[in-house]
């Protein structure tokens, strides 16, 4: 049985783009980070791929600024990340409490 999950809040394109894209930087990024890392070849195969998702990121900011969209709605961001399973996923990009060391 799926877990109950809370309904993803409605986003425009250029917004689930940007979640997505951010989500994807933030994973690269927790693969690259030293602290948590435990192979030297991931953390160079993320390091290459964060190039184009950085890229894509910015691309995706860039389309909501010419769309028009100057504000970002950082509550139902915040949601959607949520419900994409952001906390566990930037928790990654940290540096672990002595105690886990």
């Amino acid at each position: 049985m799926l877990p109950d999950l809370p309904p993803l809040p409605a986003l425009t394109r250029a917004e689930a783009e940007l979640v997505d894209r951010y989500l994807e930087v933030v994973d690269l990024v927790g693969r690259i980070n030293p602290a948590r890392g435990e192979l030297t070849y991931g953390g160079l195969r993320a390091a290459q791929a964060l190039v184009s998702s950085a890229t894509a990121l910015r691309d995706a900011l860039t389309l909501m600024h010419r769309r028009g969209e100057s504000e970002v709605h950082a509550p139902t961001l915040a949601r959607a990340l949520r419900v994409l399973d952001g906390e566990r996923r930037t928790r990654r990009v940290t540096v672990p409490p002595p105690s886990q060391s």
